[in-house]
């Protein structure tokens, strides 16, 4: 698989084009921002925990039948991808309130929220990534009902899933967003899943092991990053 030119380049990552119309080459950056990447700075090892975590992470998922992009592994930073057409919406639940939900609601960090809840927000940074409903994915056209409907049936499985691998851990899966794309018309997982984009909080402690270490200015950042994966098991 050749690897060519730099297609886009986001906050944390970089995809690349490649001799197959198809495949993509996803590079991992030490790069890590907060608030819209109003805050940046670079952290040793996050590019290399975060490709691997997701690789894990991936792998896990499609073996319990969850279709996702990941292909596999091309190194510490890199992996290939399939190439979707990425629906500018993500797809977040929450286990537990916190973020942002706090902020909006005035609940109480930490609450348990049963059943958990599904929203929606705008992938748009100058925008602010505002929340947005299913008439407004509709109305838009920036996804079918039916693949709304997908994207929300797997969005609730793969909380499932990964709800009892952190609990397995010793970890509370918080929350989390997703993102989806359409690989030949079909509803596949894109994007990534690591801590970057979850909250994970020690069963036990409540310590925060996810980025809002950074957010909040906490430190510890990636040897958070690092035993979360030592728990999991995800092979640095």
């Amino acid at each position: 698989m050749e690897k060519r030119a730099e297609l886009y380049r986001g906050k944390a990552k970089s995809v690349f084009t490649t001799d197959d119309p198809d495949r993509l080459v996803l590079l991992f950056r030490n790069d890590t921002s907060a608030f819209d990447g109003e805050r940046i700075e670079q952290l040793e090892r996050k590019g290399m925990v975060n490709n691997k975590f997701n690789a894990f992470v991936m792998q896990k998922l499609e073996a319990a039948g969850i279709p996702t992009q990941f292909e596999q592994l091309l190194g510490d930073n890199e992996c290939l991808v399939k190439k979707l057409e990425m629906i500018p919406v993500e797809c977040v639940v929450r286990n537990f309130a916190a973020g942002s939900l706090v902020r909006r609601l005035g609940v109480e960090e930490g609450l348990e929220l049963t059943p958990p809840t599904f929203e929606l927000f705008l992938k748009n940074d100058a925008l602010h990534d505002p929340m947005v409903n299913e008439s407004h994915v509709q109305a838009f056209g920036w996804a079918t009902l039916d693949q709304l409907a997908e994207m929300k049936a797997l969005t609730f499985r793969i909380n499932d899933i990964l709800k009892q691998l952190f609990d397995d851990a010793g970890l509370l899966l918080v929350d989390f967003k997703l993102e989806f794309g359409l690989f030949h018309g079909k509803v596949v997982l894109g994007d990534e899943f690591s801590p970057d984009g979850s909250r994970l909080w020690d069963k036990e402690t409540r310590k925060k092991m996810d980025k809002d270490r950074f957010r909040q200015g906490l430190g510890g950042v990636i040897e958070a990053y690092e035993e979360v994966a030592q728990r999991l098991g995800v092979p640095l």
